[in-house]
């Protein structure tokens, strides 16, 4: 099965599937951006951004005028433990508002000139909005707290919904993607899983989500510490943790990472749950990671060690923390920023001046 007839791509089909970079182009769009009349590396992380673009795609001037989305839906059986100050049926409003166009990812993807895919992945209700792709696992995972989120097959069968959906965009021409979510108590999960793969404490990882009290993050912290006790997550293997910390959402997006690399498409991290699933998706396939940019710093206290776990840094901190792939939207104008300079700037050649290293 070809990589681009938008097939059903399987989960280890995928993994075996993951390339490297095209070092020999990233070469030469070294090169010329070397040559366009600026002191050399002045534009900073933009160059890096083209050169990775260039090592994903293949191509000396790679394109990003189709952009898209991807909004992955769940509800958490955790929020039985009241770790979220909004009630669980928040997940299936916002989700039934993305067809609506009035929430923050509408305008904010609309002013990009992206497309957003809405997807409920287990929302704990019946969504037959028009728009919104039913791909639902089951209505929620499992409450962390008592058991474990998943089964292993479900997190596998999230991620493969997740590798599909990529392999369909890449189909209809998609060359820039973003990943967002919605599901009322996912800051919970992706702390539990964060926590188990940076090896860092619950009290680092969690933060207030939706607006917790210190009260309420105490709990939140303490529902972590029981879950990683109850379910003894093996850190060695990123399946089992996802599964049994995880929510749907994370593993539809860890799919979304890993399809993806392996269809050679670019994607954005938005903010701290995506960059859990980023993180899950890179510790089952290293490589994947080349195929990953961050976009901002997001608010809440433990993404700042996934970035570090990643070993990125993110292009903006504007002290975001609303999620739905808004970070993303926004990150989108630097890639349209990068290649308008790539593209259009004149070469020394072109100015008939003389090459320079640095200005004094």
């Amino acid at each position: 099965m070809s990589i681009d007839d938008g097939g059903n791509m399987r989960f280890e089909e995928a993994l075996n599937t993951v390339g490297k970079l095209d070092n020999g182009i990233m070469g030469k769009v070294q090169k010329r951006l070397d040559s366009l009349t600026k002191p050399l590396g002045s534009l900073g992380r933009l160059e890096d951004m083209v050169i990775q673009l260039a090592g994903i795609t293949g191509e000396m001037f790679p394109k990003i005028d189709k952009k898209a989305i991807v909004i992955m839906c769940a509800d958490n059986g955790v929020t039985d433990e009241g770790v979220s100050s909004c009630p669980k049926s928040v997940t299936a409003s916002v989700t039934r508002n993305f067809m609506k166009g009035i929430t923050g990812i509408n305008v904010l993807s609309a002013q990009a000139g992206a497309d957003i895919f809405v997807v409920d992945i287990g929302v704990d209700d019946d969504i037959s909005s028009s728009g919104i792709l039913n791909k639902k696992i089951r209505k929620g995972t499992g409450n962390i707290a008592i058991g474990p989120a998943m089964t292993r097959s479900e997190a596998i069968k999230a991620m493969e919904t997740g590798i599909e959906l990529i392999g369909e965009l890449k189909n209809k021409g998609y060359n820039l993607l973003g990943t967002g979510e919605m599901g009322v108590g996912n800051t919970t999960t992706s702390s539990a899983v964060s926590v188990v793969l940076t090896k860092n404490d619950p009290e680092i990882m969690a933060g207030r989500g939706a607006g917790l009290t210190t009260t309420g993050l105490e709990n939140k912290i303490n529902v972590i510490k029981k879950a990683i006790e109850v379910n003894k997550p093996d850190y060695s293997d990123p399946v089992d943790v996802l599964s049994k910390l995880g929510g749907f959402d994370i593993a539809g997006l860890a799919g979304c990472f890993l399809g993806a690399a392996a269809y050679r498409l670019p994607i954005l991290i938005d903010g701290f749950i995506s960059a859990a699933a980023a993180l899950v998706a890179v510790k089952i396939k290293p490589e994947v990671k080349n195929y990953i940019f961050p976009s901002h710093g997001s608010a809440e206290p433990g993404n700042t060690k996934l970035m570090e776990e990643l070993n990125m840094e993110p292009y903006l901190n504007l002290g975001m923390r609303l999620g739905e792939g808004t970070g993303a939207a926004v990150a989108f104008h630097l890639f349209d920023a990068a290649l308008v300079a790539y593209n259009r700037m004149g070469t020394f050649d072109d100015a008939d001046i003389e090459q320079y290293e640095h200005l004094e």
